[in-house]
């Protein structure tokens, strides 16, 4: 992890907009490395914990967005994205040219180009920089980071990237970090409903979910997923790390690429049924991983068609 004296002062200070589940911890990361943070949130009360740990307060975007050189985006969707930057009283009404802003939010990839277009024309460089990792990666600084943007500008921003991650990819232009964590929602989606499917065959012709899991980590089957989400799943503990209902929103995205391009993703389609059954059940604010049970035939908790 980058320290305070590693981040220069060209780069402060950073204001950071989006202090919840994501952007509060990696926001308090940036402040415990010691850069100087400034913040500002439509709900005061968001900000409070890290004003009172030593984040200056902004009372509005007019304020903040002048008084910063870097500029970091945690928001749930495109159009929190498009009104912080592209509305009334937004971003681009009140930068200054040389302004870096950083979107961490996941949104949808054409969009991103444009506004990464609107903010070029006033002198500001939008880089576009999703993340993976979930709240446990947020808190402890391991995001993955899929970044799209100037190449200039993303090196000149690796030191808060370094903060707030432990792995980088410059996958591209405008839009290619938006691109690649579709892509990456894609995989977490149709491995979770594999694993879902894995644990309920195995139940049902008599074997423990459990010694499946273990069995499958010590083989070529391993992955992350199966690591982490299986066993929230054997645990039934679903406090989230990353919301179903953000995941249901992330797929919609997907779906969207696929259309443009003309690619069928058939696998999608499980996945969007499973994230479906979870939130008709109410269950939007649980851990993503809560798909997986709808295919959990044998548990009665949950089915897929």
């Amino acid at each position: 992890m980058t320290t305070a004296s590693n981040l220069p002062e060209a780069l402060q200070p950073i204001g950071c907009v989006g202090l919840g589940i994501m952007g509060a911890p990696m926001t308090r990361n940036l402040l415990r490395a010691g850069a100087d943070i400034r913040v500002w949130a439509r709900r005061p009360e968001a900000a409070e914990a890290l004003v009172a740990e030593g984040a200056g307060a902004a009372s509005s975007l007019a304020e903040l967005v002048p008084s910063v050189r870097v500029l970091v985006l945690n928001v749930s969707d495109t159009p929190d994205v498009e009104q912080l930057m592209l509305g009334p009283d937004g971003v681009l009404e009140h930068a200054r040219p040389g302004l870096l802003v950083i979107d961490h939010s996941t949104i949808d990839p054409i969009r991103t180009r444009a506004i990464a277009q609107a903010a070029a024309e006033r002198e500001v460089t939008f880089v576009d920089a999703p993340v993976s990792g979930g709240e446990p990666g947020a808190r402890s600084g391991t995001l993955s980071l899929m970044v799209g943007g100037p190449e200039e500008a993303v090196d000149r921003l690796r030191p808060i990237f370094d903060i707030v991650g432990s792995t980088l990819t410059h996958v591209g232009a405008s839009g290619a970090g938006q691109i690649t964590k579709a892509c990456n929602q894609l995989v977490v989606g149709e491995t979770l409903v594999a694993i879902g499917e894995a644990f309920a065959l195995a139940e049902q012709t008599g074997v423990d979910p459990a010694r499946l899991r273990e069995a499958l980590m010590g083989g070529f089957a391993a992955s992350r997923i199966l690591e982490v989400h299986g066993q929230r799943l054997l645990d039934g503990d679903f406090e989230p790390g990353f919301q179903a209902g953000l995941y249901h929103k992330d797929l919609g995205i997907v779906a969207g690429l696929g259309e443009q391009v003309g690619l069928s993703l058939r696998g999608l389609e499980p996945v969007r049924h499973a994230v479906g059954k979870a939130l008709e059940a109410g269950q939007a604010d649980h851990d993503v991983a809560i798909l997986a049970r709808f295919c959990l035939h044998a548990r009665g908790e949950g089915t897929r068609d």
